[in-house]
Parts: C-alpha cells; structure tokens; sequence
C-alpha cells in the first residue's frame, strides 16, 4: 500500500495512554477488524436466494448507512440499479423486481424502521439485519427476512462484522467474486500491522495523519471513494468531535476550490484511489500544484491496489483508526456520543 504524506513531527502514542482516554477500548475493537471480518464472513447465517433482481435499495443511517454506501460503490460498474436511503421515505421506483436491504445495526432506528414498514406493503423482496431490538421484532411480526448480527462496541465499530456477514448472506444477489472478498480480508490483515496499537511508531500511516489533522479538515475524493470519504467525515464527527466536511474532487474545481482564497483555518485531505481515471488523476495534480503556489500543506492517502472492495474497506479502517487516534492525542473519549442520545431520546 503507498502513502504519500508531507513530512511533519508527530506525537507518539503508548497503550497505557490509550487505555486511559478510549475508556471503552474501541481502539481494541479495532485491533481485531480483520479477523471479525474473517468470521463474519464464514458465518452460518442462512444466505436467501433471490433472482430477477435489478434494483436494491440499501437503507440506514450512521454507521448503518455508511454500509450502504460501500455496497452502492462496489455495485456501481454493474447492471444493478442501486439507491441508498438515509431517511424515511423509498424511491418510487420500487417494483416486484426490487430488494430493499434495511440494516439497524442497533435495531431501533426509526428512520430506517419506517422505511422496513413501508418495504413490507409493497411487492418488493425485503431483508433485514440489525442486532436486534425493535427491527427484530417487526420483521419476525411481518414474516420480513432477517438476519441478527451481534454488535460489537457501537454501531461504527460493528462495520465490518455487518459487511461482511451481508456480503455471504446476499451473495446471490451481489455481483461480487469470492477471491476479491478475500482479498480485501487479507488486505485488512497487512494493514492491521501497519496502523494497529501494535504499530505506535512513526511508520502507523494513521498516527501521521491524525497528528495532521488540525482546524476543519477538507476531505478531497474522486466519485468512486465517496464511502470512504463520507465514511472518515462521519467518524471525525463521532469519535474525534470535530468539523470536517467532505469536497468530490472534480465539483470543488468549479466551485470549492475558490474557499481557499480566504482565510480559513482548514486542512485538505486528498484520498486517493490506486487506479484513478486518467483525468482525474490530472486534477490531482493540477490541485496539489495550486496548494503547492499557495504554501498550503495538505496530506495525501492512497488506496491499496486491488478490487474496489478492497481499496474502500482498507481506506475507512485506516481513516477510522485515525480518527481514534486523533480523539486520544486530543484528550477526547472516542465513543461516548452525547449529542446523538439527545435527539434519540426526543424522537
């Protein structure tokens, strides 16, 4: 995997001081990434047999969305037709011919339950997977198909446990092959020893970038790693309790770019994929040439080489491994996450 970053100090880590401040040990969790998605993947959920499918709704929110918008990535060079719902209402489009995948990681997301109900009134193929709760309950009520998944630590935690059972449950209707999803395993095996607790040197390619991160990081990315990048904004907001907000590549030269004539106290990510179309590559370096004149210091992260299951799985476990270092190095507990239980509890 390469990496290109600028070269800067950082402040090394030891597990006792992540042990004081993740006082829930997510960094544990994910330590062990690799070897959850190994085991979810050989599961012996049950995989349901659909055919004729040509559209599939994903529906979630939060974690549970982000998983949405990694299958809608790997789909997207394919005939399949495929929508992500972070919200309430299904898409008109919806037929005999749709799957609706609804996942609750926690089984009680109300956005996500009344997109199951209104699923379960129409002539659509529905399946769900939560870890229980009220999701449980309603799909076993309605005869809906689900598959229960434990949780592991929270819901943003649970990613890959979830993808990955989804991934041998829905094979029938994923045009994936079995050697690319074990190749993004063992990806996640080598990355583990390079970005792990294990690894809290100044070679842990998350360590570097979360020492680099200061203000309101500007994540840059090209259409086909959207999930990584709302993935890393996402987890930035939760586990670091930070601004960051996220700029498609090619959109920002027509609009975004010019933000930095200002003044602003902003640091650019550019998340880059191994394979980037060759013009996208040229407004990469047209971008860093145009930060370059204006001595604005930006980081750059590249995706492994591999299948696209591989490069975006990777990128959101080095993206979320850093945003846990960037909560520890900043004195922030990673998992408490009070402002989401204030609005849960008042809906």
């Amino acid at each position: 995997m390469l990496y290109c970053f600028n070269f800067f100090t950082i402040v090394l880590l030891d597990v006792k001081t992540m042990d004081a401040i993740d006082t829930q040990g997510m960094y544990k969790v994910y330590d062990r990434w690799p070897e959850i998605a190994r085991d979810a993947y050989h599961t012996d959920l049950e995989p349901v047999n659909y055919s004729g499918i040509d559209h599939i709704v994903f529906a979630g929110m939060g974690g549970s969305g982000a998983i949405g918008d990694l299958f809608a990535s790997i789909l997207s060079k394919n005939d399949i037709h495929v929508n992500v719902v972070k919200g309430y209402l299904l898409p008109k489009t919806v037929d005999a011919n749709t799957l609706v995948v609804c996942t609750s990681i926690s089984g009680n997301t109300v956005e996500t339950l009344t997109v199951l109900e209104s699923a379960s009134r129409l002539p659509c193929k529905v399946t769900a997977f939560s870890s229980g709760g009220i999701m449980e309950t309603i799909c076993h009520s309605n005869k809906i198909v689900f598959r229960k998944i434990p949780m592991t630590h929270s819901p943003r935690a649970s990613f890959v446990a979830f993808v990955y059972s989804m991934l041998h449950v829905l094979d029938s209707v994923l045009p994936i092959q079995k050697s690319d999803i074990l190749e993004s395993i063992e990806n996640l095996v080598e990355q583990s020893a390079k970005i792990s607790s294990a690894n809290l040197s100044q070679n842990n390619m998350s360590l570097n970038l979360a020492e680099f991160l200061e203000g309101m990081p500007c994540i840059y990315y090209p259409h086909g790693l959207y999930a990584a990048a709302i993935r890393f904004k996402n987890s930035l907001q939760e586990n670091s309790k930070m601004h960051a907000f996220t700029e498609d590549v090619i959109e920002a030269c027509h609009n975004g770019i010019v933000a930095w004539e200002g003044s602003v106290n902003t640091c650019p990510v550019l998340i880059r994929g191994t394979q980037d179309y060759a013009k996208t590559q040229e407004r990469w370096g047209i971008i860093k040439q145009y930060f370059d004149q204006n001595n604005t210091k930006y980081i750059e992260v590249k995706s492994v080489e591999g299948n696209i299951l591989s490069k975006i799985v990777c990128l959101i476990y080095l993206l979320d491994y850093c945003s846990i270092y960037r909560a520890v190095i900043t004195g922030v507990d990673p998992s408490p996450v009070k402002s989401i239980d204030f609005i849960k509890d008042r809906l």
